[in-house]
């Protein structure tokens, strides 16, 4: 017996050593696969220098909503009116004469808007590419659900976003949990599936969505919609 632990090389202190060792090391990983599971880091909201922060005012100016009543940037014939509080909208005549049908952002105003106007600032962020929209988002589970309540889940989603043929194209490609993707089959069978060509025949939303749209195009981190008349 003592022959064949000095022909191993190891005594039985040394094995016992290696086998704590490597449940150690089990026991770590385990708890930081657990940690990136369960326990992501919160997304780092995105903020604007002074100058983005501009540029994203003038835009929204454009659509008459969030913009800062005070800006500069509307040129729409406007009714004398005694001076009322900030923030108080003034009585203005509608007009669409020298309106921008074109809305133009980057992925950082979108992900500084979501920061700005929604909860999901460190819970949500959302990339372009060619074609493609992601997004990634930290979905809290209620303290009651079945094992894994209280917990993080940590979602993500693709969507190719482009204009072909006249049309505009939404197609699913895929939606992850914790890594790991979901079955078609648990989709509804959407995915791979440009909901435009599928559904847009019919009367609804995808038919209506389609007609209000003359261009789309995502590229690498900007995203640009022209609408029709």
């Amino acid at each position: 017996m003592e022959q064949q632990q000095r022909s191993s090389g190891l005594s039985g202190l040394q094995i016992t050593g290696i086998v704590l060792l490597s449940m150690l090391v089990t026991m770590v990983a385990t708890l930081f696969i657990v940690k990136i599971w369960f326990f992501p880091t919160p997304f780092t909201p995105v903020v604007l220098s002074p100058v983005e922060e501009s540029q994203l005012e003038v835009k929204l100016a454009q659509f008459g909503r969030f913009a800062n009543p005070n800006h500069p940037s509307s040129s729409l014939p406007k009714r004398a009116n005694p001076p009322s509080s900030a923030g108080e909208p003034q009585p203005e005549v509608y007009s669409e004469e020298g309106a921008s049908r074109e809305i133009r952002l980057s992925e950082r105003e979108i992900n500084a808007l979501v920061a700005k106007n929604t909860d999901l600032a460190s819970k949500m962020a959302i990339d372009l590419s060619e074609d493609l929209v992601s997004l990634k988002m930290l979905i809290p589970l209620d303290p009651d659900f079945p094992f894994i309540g209280g917990q993080t889940l940590k979602v993500r989603a693709g969507v190719e976003i482009a204009y072909r043929q006249g049309l505009p194209v939404f197609i699913l490609r895929g939606v992850s949990v914790m890594g790991v993707p979901l079955p078609n089959a648990w989709m509804a069978g959407l995915k791979n599936i440009d909901m435009v060509k599928v559904f847009g025949s019919e009367p609804g939303f995808w038919r209506s969505f389609a007609d209000g749209v003359a261009s789309i195009q995502v590229r690498e981190g900007t995203l640009r919609i022209v609408l029709n008349e």
